[in-house]
This record gives structure tokens, sequence and C-alpha cells, in this order.
């Protein structure tokens, strides 16, 4: 990675951001906040206070919000008539939390209610006509309220409107250009409303209606807002920051028993709640259990105060989670095969037999960040031959519309810039392939410049203090639209690299400078060992955070990534070349020995022999296969290149250095040894002589051949014999003697120089 994985965009300091300096300072709060600030868009007094200090003001009356009062008569006439209420929730976090808290707000005021999650594989997203009916049908329905789903749902709203069935749909979905014929349609963004907060999370909006339906503010489920608001990824600003910061309140009291069943099964102690809990730690498993089957044990564990259910449930959700893990990384490995194993796309279109639908986009957001180009994966069904799957994109591409440049293809296909699903016929993929490249083709996209990474300051390891990163953390809660602070640290030595994690995937080491030196975590990023540990320097973008051990605390940074400034030299000595690491088209393989160069041109043309012309190419990457005579040449060659990288291997067949020149002593044995012979077979007895003598097989053969060269054998259809009374020559005068020579003192350096004075020879 000594380039990138992203393109480091570093905010210029607003100098109107000094205006927020002096009510910071009115309330104890360090000035390093006010450019932080303003770049997240706190601009005035009004805005910090309502940042720092939150308030239940801060929460919106819910009768704002259109339709609130006719949803809440609805279902007061429904609980007053005793009909059977059915919340129709969705399967992941946030619909998995909508259903539970409009549940039990609906029970609280004595309700009868059941709820229904649907299957993401029998029914798909939101309301399904055939699953409507059914449920109708077989539970006497007589009342649907939706949660984080429905104003996409017309057919089945219709369908419910036909049968007596009233629909009220809570949501915060897209609004589609015409909404369904619901009996209210609950929604922050709502065409005909004015709610002042258009970003609340599903689970957001059902919390609206809870909070109407009981004529109160349900402190007690802040917890469950919370974690579908984080889990959804919705901007952490406005009155989503205040309903978070309330939550993560709640959840350290630990008053839910299958919360605290869950936090427990995920390592996480109350009092250490944060938001990342919810992202790393509870929303996974959540989403876990719909990504592989139903998600109603979800709803079951976080209503449930039975502490045999709960422990039972926890445990189920988290083998769910871990099965899921265990089915992506199997996944992924399988996908990036095919990448490895074939031509490089523009986008990548990925599709098997047997890959689980339920898991294909976080898969597909691996690939992403892997290869840092779009990424579609699918999963082929052997009956229908239907391939089904989701796309992750990048900042560039509008996924979307690529999609919709070969909308004839697919039988199905929906989502936004960054995220989409689709299926299609399997044998219309590699049209996909072609038309998706052919979209991407014609935006001339740089994939040099990776996805963008905002940097909001440069630090120095002197000036970073476990007080600061404390201090920091009073701008969380932490997630869209208010990202952690990323901070650069440039031109720092790494030193201490190591890889972490069973399947050695993570880095751990330190980077240092005069200012002293600080810890750094960088998961993910494993493959970038061998770069790193040979760097001199490294410039990094991560994190700040407190590492605590056996009570003792330390400043570290999780980084993002990471910059090696200038030539790198990848040391690869004593390694077997494996070339599906090198398969990109910037890569050029360098020889010495011609038999080797010409077995490679054989298989590919990016080969090249010292001393002959380049071939044209903009090679970034060069591989040093085996190791020359004279490394003045190869210099030379270096030079002219002017690679970004170069990967360090110069496997050497004779070994010259190691084996050393053979001693006269040994020249003379074997001349002995040859005068009293006759038609030697040196094809077959070579390891017999080599015994006899004991001289090594790869030294013999080379004393052998100074010999002829200086006329003292003939070799000829395999048979070695003396030659009689052959001119008087010195051993020096040897071609292949003096090219030993060199060659030992080449292998010398090149082979047994630490890789710092490998890259002072290059640049010096």
């Amino acid at each position: 990675m000594g380039k990138p994985n992203y393109s480091w965009k570093v905010t210029e300091d607003n100098q109107a951001s000094t205006s927020l300096i002096p009510w910071l300072s009115s309330h104890d709060l360090p000035e390093m906040f006010a450019p932080l600030l303003w770049q997240r868009g706190i601009q005035t007094e009004e805005m910090l206070q309502a940042f720092f200090e939150p308030t239940p003001d801060l929460i919106h009356d819910p009768y704002l919000m259109f339709d609130m009062e006719k949803a809440v008569e609805r279902i007061q006439e429904g609980i007053a008539m005793g009909q059977s209420i059915l919340i129709y929730g969705d399967y992941d976090a946030d619909g998995i939390t909508s259903t539970t808290v409009l549940k039990e707000a609906i029970e609280t005021v004595g309700g009868e209610v059941s709820v229904y999650l649907p299957d993401r594989f029998k029914d798909g997203y939101g309301p399904n006509k055939e699953t409507y009916k059914r449920l109708i049908e077989e539970r006497g329905i007589e009342l649907i309220v939706t949660v984080d789903n429905g104003v996409a749902g017309h057919d089945a709203i219709d369908y419910a409107n036909s049968v007596g069935v009233d629909v009220v749909v809570t949501d915060h979905h897209e609004i589609p250009q015409e909404l369904p014929n619901a009996y209210a349609i609950v929604h922050p963004r709502h065409p005909e409303g004015n709610y002042p907060f258009g970003e609340l999370a599903g689970v957001g909006v059902a919390f609206k209606l809870a909070t109407a339906l009981l004529e109160e503010l349900p402190e007690e489920m802040l917890d469950l807002v919370a974690i579908g608001t984080v889990a959804d990824l919705v901007p952490l600003t406005g009155e989503n920051r205040v309903l978070v910061q309330y939550g993560l309140e709640v959840m350290k009291q630990g008053q839910r028993m299958g919360l605290t069943t869950l936090l427990r099964a995920a390592d996480i102690k109350p009092q250490d709640i944060t938001e990342e809990s919810i992202g790393f730690g509870i929303a996974p498993r959540l989403n876990a259990i719909g990504r592989l089957g139903d998600a109603t044990p979800g709803v079951v564990l976080l209503s449930s105060f039975d502490k045999e259910e709960a422990d039972g449930l926890a445990n189920q959700i988290n083998t769910v989670n871990q099965e899921r893990q265990s089915i992506v990384k199997e996944i992924s490995a399988e996908a990036l095969a095919m990448i490895n194993g074939s031509a490089s796309q523009d986008i990548y279109v990925l599709a098997k037999e047997g890959w689980h639908v339920g898991v294909l986009g976080i898969v597909a957001s691996k690939i992403v960040q892997e290869t840092g180009r779009p990424a579609l994966v699918l999963g082929i069904d052997p009956e229908t031959g239907i391939a089904k799957g989701s796309g992750r994109s990048i900042e560039q591409i509008n996924l979307y519309e690529a999609l919709n440049s070969a909308a004839e293809l697919f039988t199905a296909f929906g989502g936004h810039q960054m995220a989409a699903g689709m299926s299609l016929p399997s044998e219309n993929l590699e049209k996909l392939q072609v038309q998706l490249n052919k979209f991407v083709e014609e935006l001339q996209i740089d994939f040099s410049e990776g996805p963008t990474l905002s940097v909001d300051s440069e630090i120095d390891i002197a000036d970073i203090t476990i007080k600061q990163i404390q201090e920091l953390r009073k701008l969380a809660p932490f997630g869209t639209d208010n990202p952690a602070p990323n901070f650069l640290i440039t031109d720092v030595q790494p030193v201490q690299v190591k890889q972490i994690g069973a399947d050695k995937n993570h880095l751990k080491f330190q980077v240092a400078d005069t200012g002293g030196n600080l810890d750094c975590l960088a998961f993910n990023l494993g493959t970038e060992y061998d770069e790193l540990a040979t760097a001199e320097k490294v410039s990094v973008v991560g994190q700040l955070s407190i590492n605590e051990w056996n009570g003792n605390q330390k400043p570290q940074v999780m980084i993002n990534d990471f910059k090696i400034p200038g030539l790198q030299l990848l040391d690869k000595r004593g390694q077997k070349i494996k070339l599906d690491q090198h398969n990109s088209e910037t890569t050029l393989f360098i020889y010495s020995d011609e038999k080797l160069f010409e077995k490679a041109s054989e298989k590919t043309e990016h080969n090249v022999l010292i001393g002959n012309a380049i071939p044209k190419g903009g090679w970034t990457d060069i591989v040093l296969v085996d190791c020359p005579v004279e490394k003045a040449e190869l210099k030379e060659m270096l030079l002219q290149l002017e690679p970004k990288k170069i990967f360090v291997y110069l496997t050497s067949k004779d070994e010259a250095y190691l084996n050393g020149m053979p001693s006269r002593e040994q020249f003379g044995l074997l001349f002995k040894f040859i005068a009293n012979q006759k038609n030697v077979d040196v094809r077959h007895k070579l390891p017999a002589i080599s015994q006899y003598l004991k001289i090594k097989p790869q030294v013999l053969i080379f004393m052998i051949q100074v010999f002829s060269d200086l006329g003292f054998v003939t070799i000829e259809n395999g048979l070695m014999n003396k030659v009689e009374n052959p001119i008087s020559r010195e051993l020096e005068e040897s071609k292949l003697y003096q090219q030993r020579e060199k060659q030992m003192k080449t292998e010398e350096f090149l082979l047994y120089s630490k890789i710092s004075e490998l890259r002072d020879w290059l640049l010096n």
C-alpha cells in the first residue's frame, strides 16, 4: 500500500471557526474543537448548546409529523374495539427494534398485537401481497401497522384495503413519486408534512408513534432507539444525536434483560457502552439472524424479561452471527480467488451456485475495500437459474445508474448510488459484465485515486495525550455526518511491525519520531505487512483512542490508511514467487537468466531481460526475479523505469556467493580425476563424481565449464575427455571464472545487504 487505499483530503481550517472559541472556553472545552465542529456544521452558540448539552426539549413533538393524529386515532380505535393488530416490520436491526418499540407501546395501552418480520428469501423487503393475504386469513388481522417499511407497498396495501383491513404506514425510506393508498402515512419527510428533522431511522419514527400513543416520552425505549438509529447509519446529528445520547445512557442502566444478555454474549460491559458497541457488537448480531433466516427471535429477545428465555435466545443469536461470519469469510475468499484468477475489470460481477444471498452485501463491501472497484456478488439458484445478490460501489460511480444502463438484463433491481440489490437470469451475467465495463469506461475514471478519506487535522506524536483523547469523546456519539475525527501524522518511522489475528489479517506497530512512540492498530491491513515492515518512513491517518491493559492506559491510533513516501523496496529474498500476487497490468518482471526469461515469455508479455529494450507500458511495480551477474546494468534499467514499488526476490540458481569460488586444490583434484578417466558421462555420473571428489554438484558443474572454457577438456554427447597437451593457462583467464567473481560480489551485496542499503544504492 505504499500508495494509500484512499485519496486523502486534508480539511483547511476555516478562520471563521475561531468565533466558537469563546463559548467553548466558557464551557471548559478545548479550542481544538472549534475547527472540528465548524467542519461538521456546528457554527452557532445555539447549535453548540444543543450539541454538548442536549435536553428532552430537543426531541420534537410527534404530532408535528403528518398523519400522526390520524394514525394514533386509528390504533386507539382498534384497541378499543379489540381488533387484532399486526405490526409488519423488517428483518434488519432497525426493523427489529422498530417492531419491538411499537409492540411494547401498543401492549402498554392494552392492545391485542402480533408481529411479523418478513423472511428475506420468501417475502422480500417491505409489504408483500401474498404474505398480507396469508396473515389476514390465518391470524384474523383487522389492522396492519408497518414499521421501517411501507411507502413502496402499493399492491399489498391495495389488497388489504380491498378486504377491509386498514394499513397505517410508518417509514423513513425514500418516498416514491406516488404514495400508496394507506389509511395514514407517518414519515418525517412526507411531502405534505413539515416535520423539523427528516433523517429519523425507522425506529425513530416508530418511537414517535409510541410517544403519541402513550402520551409521554417512553424513556425506557430509548435503548432500542439508539440501537436501530446507529445500526441504520442515518445521520447522527440533530434529533438523532439526542435520541442516541439518551439511549446510550438507558443502555448503561441495564434495565432491559434481553439486551443485557445480548451484551454479555457480545462481551460488552454495560458501563463501557458506546455507539461503537452498537455498530460492531449488537447490530451485526441482530442483522445476522435476518440475513440467514427468521429475524423474529430478535424481537422476542429484546422484549423478554425471562432470564432463561433470554439466555437461550442470546446464545442462539450469537451462534447465528458466528455462522454468518464463517459464511462471509468463505464466500469472500472464493470471490477474491475468482478476481485473482481472471482479467482485471472496471466493475466486478461475481456469481456462483451455493452462495448465501443473505450475506452477499457484506461480501460485496469487502471486495470493494480490497480492490477499489465496484462489485456485484450474486448467488445462483440451480433450480431456477436466477442469480440474485447485492452490489456496492465507490464514490465515483453511481451504482443505480450503472445497473439502469443494463436494465433489460434484470428481472428486478433497485438501490441508490452506493448500494443495490438485483436479480437476473444467470445466462445474462456475461452480457452484464460487458455492459457495466462499458458504462464505467465511458466515465473515464482514474482508479489510481481511491475513495476520499477526510482528514480533520495534522497532529504531532508529542501532542497526543490521554486527556486530549478523553476530551475528544465529548464529540461523540460518532457516525454518519458526525464522524470520529481523523488525524494525520506525517513522516514517522514504523517500528515493531507485527501481523496479528488468527489469520494475520491485522497489523500492530508503533510510529516513532523525536516526540516519542505511539501505538497503532490497523485492522484488515495485514497483507501490507511486507511494505510497512521494510519502510523507513510512513504517514498515517487514523482515529485516536485509548488502549487499556492491566489498568494502564496508553494513547493509540486506529489506522484507516497509511502512505509510504518515495520508492518502496519489498524484501522477498528467500521466498518463492507467487505469480497471482503480481497480476497487475502495470507489473514488469526483470530477468537476468536468458532461459528463465524465455520460459516466462511463453506465458506472459510482462517480462524483460536485463540489457534488452524495455517494453512499453506504465510500469509501476517491478519484480526482480533472479540475481544478475553485475548490478550496474540492473540499476541503470531501474532508473529508466522509475517504478514506485520493487519486489526484491533475486533468486540465485548457482548460489555463487554462498558456495564460494572453488579452491586451487579442488580444481587440481578434478583435473587429476579427468586425466585418469576416459569418456566421463557427465550427464548421468555427476552425482557420483560429486560424492567421490566431495565437491557440491553445482560447484562441480562450474569447474567443468571453466576447464572447457580454458580448452582443458572436451564434452561431446555428454561424454567428457581431457585434451592432450593443452596450452598452459591460468584459471583467472577463463571468462566464466571472471564472471563468477563478479557474480559473488553482486550476490554478496544484493542478497545479503539490508533492504535499506539496497534502497540507498538505488537512490544515490
